[in-house]
């Protein structure tokens, strides 16, 4: 085996919004990658407005740095669990990573998740501790903690010896020494702030190794598109060259294998992607000229083709169906109303995508969509809404499987940060959750940190009433651990609806009768339709009101009769916090402009017959 010394390929993974994009910001701007009067956008690596809005990183992407003659791959991955498919991919084009963790919060789930993949894959792990400006920063602390977290996942000996930098990436600084005064200087620290992080990289990421006598062989690890060319193909070549204009075997995931011709070839150059004649081994490179290839199918020698095991990632945990839009408001806001036109941009995300699924239900309409976590399920109702998709979304529920004859549901690891204050409200709100308390440290700070394993579905909605009862302050994330036996009826939402029985809009005198009985919606001069939710009912129970009754008007009038109006403001909600919120019998109208929750089934008459049935008989 050879290595080629002028390369490496490494990946960036941590817990969500512990510094990733920023840290590759700095990369790019210290090794020259953009022109002197170029104006740069902070986190540029986040190309997509939702990437954008959200501040976290949806896609993993690649860009490259050159560093003392050696041209360095870097893929950016995604923080957030319900990614981890994009996480997996992007651990299959490299050599080695960096493990980047907050010099406060220290290793959360994710960070259990990603470094679970890695140390699987046996890839070497430099530790980079970031935000060690921060002022409640314990650095100590937090490497032993990385090092408990090393133990715990079973790392050998060569593993757990890993190097160690202590960065600064917002100001681009970094240094092998903790206490070095440098990392606290604020402002830009210019070229060579990084230079020890980059010497380190060099020393511990392996160069790519390649068999000069192997034929051909490049792994598909993801899928892009060009408004020119076509769909991309981005593969990191394992041994051989690819070449331009050369025919090349195309090993289908189903088993056959095509001749087929590469019309195009692409190489990065920090974020351009530049024509290229061929691309050696250990190089990430984009193809085009294969219409319909997939992620996790092989580029081989046409004269001997060896396919590489195909990608594999975890299973989905976590379902919901989308269907058209069904309510009496349908076809007024969007332009993509047809199920022809759904199931067409579902099995096109499914392209690209390798951690979805998308089964058939018993309605033509609708379809079954399984992913890793709400926020995941989510982004992909965002994109269609604002691709003019008018939807029907289901609530979220967990995918089961059968183990020995016993249904299995999945569980999650969850880690919360909360001030003291706050303590004994989450943990009566976990065990009504049947949640399973397995740490808790007091950092004598004023917040303690909880660690607990709770069934997937005793979190969906947990989310909005965990953030109003500590007051916006608690800190919440959560990463697939295992599936277990299921847990039983767990309660979940303890509110019922308050449901409109009639077509009209709204008026301010029904809206001020009916938020004496819970929380509203929707407020004064909004359309409304028999079945919609307007309002939170503060009972268990739904309850069906009139929104749009009016103030009947006399021909008596005096200076105290007419009273001023007082509304609380409707509580707005957007689509995450939407499908967190319905309940089993209710669903999601999604538009471009609105997001609507309303009952599945419209009809009050209807509902009411189906509830006496769910009844058990008196005896």
């Amino acid at each position: 085996m050879r290595a080629r010394a002028d390369l490496r390929n490494v990946a960036i993974v941590a817990h969500v919004d512990h510094g990733k994009t920023t840290l590759v910001d700095a990369m790019l701007r210290q090794t020259g990658a953009f022109r002197a009067h170029e104006e740069v956008v902070d986190r540029v690596m986040d190309s997509t407005d939702l990437e954008r809005e959200k501040g976290i990183t949806i896609l993993a992407k690649n860009t490259t740095v050159r560093y003392g003659g050696v041209k360095i791959n870097v893929v950016d991955t995604p923080g957030h669990a319900d990614f981890g498919g994009e996480v997996e991919r992007g651990l299959t084009m490299v050599d080695g990573i960096l493990l980047l963790v907050d010099a406060s919060e220290g290793p959360l789930p994710q960070t259990r998740f990603v470094l679970r993949k890695a140390l699987e894959a046996r890839l070497p792990v430099i530790l980079v501790v970031n935000k060690v400006d921060r002022g409640d920063a314990r650095v100590e602390e937090v490497v032993h903690e990385v090092e408990e977290l090393f133990l715990d996942l079973d790392a050998d000996e060569h593993q757990i010896s890993f190097p160690i930098v202590y960065c600064n990436a917002r100001t681009g600084r970094a240094s092998l020494d903790a206490a070095d005064p440098d990392l606290l200087l604020p402002g830009s620290a210019g070229e060579g702030g990084l230079k020890p992080l980059f010497e380190l990289l060099l020393e511990h990421i392996p160069a790519p190794e390649y068999d000069p006598e192997h034929p051909l062989q490049a792994l598909v690890t993801n899928l892009d598109a060009s408004p020119y060319v076509g769909r991309l193909a981005l593969c990191r070549v394992r041994h051989g060259t690819l070449r331009k204009g050369a025919p090349v075997s195309w090993c289908r995931a189903d088993g056959t294998v095509e001749t087929v011709k590469i019309t195009e070839l692409y190489l990065t150059e920090a974020l351009d992607r530049v024509d290229a004649d061929e691309a050696g081994p250990g190089e990430i490179c984009a193809i085009a000229g294969l219409a319909d290839v997939t992620i996790g199918e092989t580029l081989a020698d046409p004269d001997d083709p060896r396919p590489l095991p195909v990608i594999h990632v975890d299973d989905p945990s976590l379902s919901m169906t989308i269907g058209i839009n069904t309510s009496p408001l349908a076809g007024q806001e969007g332009n993509k109303l047809t199920a022809r036109l759904v199931k067409t941009r579902l099995d096109a995300e499914l392209v690209g995508n390798v951690s979805l699924r998308v089964l058939d239900t018993d309605r033509p309409d609708a379809w079954e969509v399984q992913g890793r976590g709400e926020l995941q399920l989510a982004v992909l109702v965002e994109m269609m809404r604002r691709e003019g998709f008018e939807l029907t979304v289901g609530k979220p529920e967990v995918v089961t499987r059968e183990v020995d004859g016993k249904i299995h549901e999945p569980v999650e690891r969850v880690a919360i940060d909360v001030p003291e204050d706050y303590l004994g409200v989450v943990t009566q709100l976990l065990s009504m959750r049947k949640g399973r308390l397995e740490q808790m440290v007091n950092h004598g700070t004023g917040w303690v940190r909880m660690e607990y394993l709770v069934a997937a579905r005793g979190l969906v909605g947990f989310r909005t009433e965990f953030m109003t009862e500590t007051r916006g302050t608690g800190l919440l994330h959560h990463v697939f651990e295992r599936y277990e036996p299921w847990h039983g009826e767990l309660r979940t939402r303890p509110t019922g609806s308050m449901v409109s029985d009639r077509h009209g809009q709204t008026n301010s005198y029904a809206l001020m009768n009916l938020q004496e009985r819970g929380q509203l919606l929707v407020g004064p001069g909004v359309e409304v339709y028999e079945g919609m939710i307007v309002g939170e009912n503060s009972r268990a129970d739904d309850m069906d009101v009139n929104p749009t009754k009016e103030k009947k008007l006399t021909n008596h009038r005096a200076s105290s009769a007419d009273e001023m109006v007082r509304l609380v403001p409707p509580r707005p909600m957007s689509l995450e916090q939407a499908l967190e919120f319905v309940a089993s019998d209710e669903c999601a109208e999604v538009t471009p402009e609105n997001v609507r929750l309303r009952k599945t089934v419209l009809d009050a008459m209807t509902r009411g017959r189906e509830r006496g049935r769910a009844k058990p008989p008196r005896r």
